[in-house]
């Protein structure tokens, strides 16, 4: 039941990150770098995009580690697990609401839940150096530290939940994590090199789409937040 009960959780979570439009805009920039630099070489493209994605998921299964072993240090030093469990509660049910408002009221950058637009600039910058995947897995290692702003919110949760379980026991969880995380990229990164769409389909689909995005992942923060305040899951 309570594997069953975490599972749900981890798996909703993820799908919140997933869907995030800031991992598929900065994708997209790799992409589009990678195919300016030598439009003709498909295939330098999809391992361009595996290595970014790889090193996506290096850097936050390492962050998620980070986060979890945090968590149990607070709890252990504070005796707090159920308050704690409340707090990443109203959290969640906060990022929900702020990406439920990004659906009726949108503008770009918004606080917890897309890349600040100051971060921009330099984000673009550093991607648009990329010519090859062994570039692009250097570049993905630390762009991942400007995804945190708009990501750590549901991974915070998702560590929170996780903090129960000794570390060799939450790898597995992490790992399901982050493989749902990056799939998007993943299909993205096909996508493309199989020339079903261009990579500025790509991104003009995420613009068009971003409301869309934003009350997805807000209903299902606000109900699993509230499901965690209430004692329901």
């Amino acid at each position: 039941m309570i594997e069953g009960l975490t599972l749900t959780k981890i798996i909703s979570l993820a799908v919140v990150d997933a869907v995030n439009p800031c991992a598929i805009a900065v994708l997209a920039l790799m992409l589009i770098a990678i195919i300016t630099y030598n439009p003709r070489d498909r295939k330098n493209v999809l391992l361009a995009g595996f290595a970014f994605v790889l090193s996506v998921f290096v850097m936050y299964f390492f962050y998620g580690l980070i986060i979890i072993k945090f968590l149990q240090i607070v709890q252990a030093l504070t005796s707090v697990r159920l308050l704690l469990y409340k707090i990443l509660g109203g959290i969640a049910v906060v990022i929900g609401i702020l990406d439920i408002k990004d659906f009726f009221f949108y503008k770009p950058g918004g606080f917890a839940t897309e890349m600040p637009l100051s971060l921009r600039p330099k984000v673009k910058k550093i991607i648009s150096g990329i010519t090859s995947p062994r570039g692009a897995f250097g570049v993905g290692l630390f762009v991942t530290l400007f995804l945190l702003p708009c990501t750590i919110g549901p991974y915070i949760i998702a560590g929170g939940i996780l903090s129960i379980f000794e570390i060799l026991s939450a790898i597995p969880w992490l790992l399901i994590y982050n493989i749902i995380f990056i799939s998007p990229m993943v299909a993205i990164t096909i996508i493309v090199y199989c020339g079903v769409s261009r990579v500025e389909d790509v991104s003009s689909w995420k613009e068009k789409n971003i409301r869309k995005l934003h009350l997805v992942a807000g209903i299902i923060m606000f109900l699993l937040g509230l499901g965690m305040l209430m004692g329901w899951i």
